[in-house]
């Protein structure tokens, strides 16, 4: 990485509030450290509530401005954005890598998904479409304008910052909107400051973009409860999500939300699918970024016939898997975020012992790297198969039937993304659509995120779409008019 003083990506130590880039007024300072070598890479001086008080004034102030600006002006930003990714690779991949524990593979896919979603964005403005409505009342017309929200709050996660901040920063942006970011405190460059740095390198006027860096127990609430944003774009775990959904909903200050919550993913691979084929993608879909993905595969549910033959391949495969230094090319499964995480995953695999599943692979962590782990003999009863992991640990079922199989994929609380591997394409279609999720894979992974298709979960998953043309309808509002180019009756 280019770390010289020169790069506008070496020192992220400010905070971009209101324009200008000063420190908190907290007076404490966020240390912020490299979770597999637990070396500090910068501290940040905090933000407080009136820092964030600040942003969202100034976001306010500066976003009819920009609403009023031309789609080509706005969809030009994004261009430029997109350039910088380019440009810039190397050093946000790095920095992916250091603050996240990001494995080189999974941060270059994080490159490509953010830049992909801000060249979507580019194009929205041109898409962002009013309608003329026919209406039976002589002499009217009835109109319908699409406009932006206003002021966008968005609280990011820690496991793919960069893009799950970008995700609605660039399209809210492109659509005329004004954004304040609150990024995970794991995270703060990838999930905030990095992006900031970008938009603003791309030409974005000073105020509509402000990150603030503080605890969520101090300015969480806060943040969502605020007069100004019409909208909170929250991705994090189902428990904070339904407590952002009662402040947005039962507040003084009403407002819309989009909620990515909690997964359970099912990975169904039926009796005549090909194994080798769903071993690969078993795999992937299991340890990428260790398991720390929200649509990661969190429960595996095989048909009798194939279970001996795929736990066995599985396994094997496993087993084969390089473990350590994230920055190596070579490493498939690096650091765990944190010791908090950490402590979770360890207490885990103890439960699941307990609970009589038996230990495939497994190995003890050498500080945040945990090896993958992988339990047979699981039933639907255990917590192993009941809860969300965020972690590389994955438990096999066993299924009777393909009915059987899908009454386990549909047995959870959650809804977010599943797999089903098939030997028949029509038939892996007929069983995605009773699969109770947002999103389905057929004969892949459930690890599937494109720039211009609807994600977003059922259930206790959350609620929204991101992408695309569900991010329009997302971050803007519809306004009815009416012209009486004539005289009418009126009924009094």
């Amino acid at each position: 990485m280019n770390s010289s003083a020169s790069s506008p990506y070496a020192d992220f130590h400010l905070l971009p509030i209101a324009g200008k880039r000063r420190e908190g007024k907290a007076g404490r300072r966020l240390e912020v450290t490299n979770p597999y070598s637990g070396d500090a890479l910068l501290q940040i001086p905090m933000a407080t509530e009136a820092d964030m008080d600040e942003a969202y004034r100034a976001a306010a102030k500066a976003q009819p401005d920009w609403a009023a600006k031309g789609p080509g002006e706005r969809s030009a930003v994004m261009h430029r954005a997109v350039a910088i990714f380019d440009a810039r690779k190397d050093e946000i991949i790095d920095w992916l890598v250091r603050e996240s524990g990001s494995t080189r593979a999974k941060a270059a896919i994080e490159w490509g998904s953010a830049r992909a979603i801000t060249l979507e964005a580019a194009s929205m403005p041109g898409r962002s479409h009013g309608r003329v409505l026919p209406t039976d009342v002589p002499g009217k017309q009835s109109l319908v304008y699409r406009k932006p929200l206003g002021v966008v709050g968005v609280i990011s996660p820690w496991n793919f910052p960069l893009h799950l901040s970008i995700r609605s920063v660039a399209p809210a942006l492109a659509l005329g909107n004004a954004v304040v970011v609150k990024p995970a405190s794991d995270t703060p460059v990838t999930g905030g400051l990095l992006l900031e740095r970008i938009l603003d390198e791309a030409g974005l006027p000073a105020g509509l973009l402000s990150v603030v860096v503080g605890a969520g127990s101090e300015i969480g609430d806060d943040f969502v409860a605020h007069p100004v944003p019409s909208f909170i774009s929250f991705t994090g775990s189902t428990p904070v999500g339904r407590g952002i959904g009662r402040i947005a909903s039962g507040g003084e200050h009403l407002k819309r939300v989009a909620l990515e919550l909690g997964g359970n993913s099912p990975f169904v691979v039926l009796a005549d699918a090909d194994v080798e084929s769903a071993v690969d993608a078993a795999v992937a879909g299991k340890f990428l970024h260790q398991g720390q993905i929200c649509m990661a595969i969190n429960r595996i549910i095989v048909e009798e016939p194939l279970v001996e033959q795929f736990t066995s391949r599985f396994v094997e495969r496993v087993k084969a898997l390089a473990v350590g230094d994230p920055g190596d090319p070579d490493t498939a499964i690096g650091p765990i975020i944190n010791a908090s995480q950490l402590d979770g995953l360890k207490a885990k695999v103890a439960k699941a012992e307990e609970d009589g599943a038996k230990l495939l692979v497994g190995g003890e962590p050498d500080g945040n790297v945990m090896p993958p782990h992988v339990f047979g003999d699981v039933t639907a009863d255990m917590e192993i198969a009941r809860e969300e992991i965020f972690g590389p640990l994955v438990g096999i079922q066993s299924a009777r039937d393909a009915e059987h199989a899908l009454e386990l994929a549909n047995d959870s609380e959650y809804g977010l993304s599943s797999a089903v591997f098939t030997g028949d394409v029509a038939r892996g279609i007929e069983f995605a659509k009773r699969v109770r999720a947002g999103m389905t894979h057929v004969n892949d992974m459930p690890v599937n995120d494109d720039a211009n298709a609807p994600f977003g979960g059922e259930k206790n998953s959350g609620l929204g779409r991101f992408n695309g043309d569900w991010a329009i309808d997302e971050f803007t509002t519809e306004q009815w008019i009416t012209v009486q180019t004539a005289p009418r009756p009126y009924p009094l």
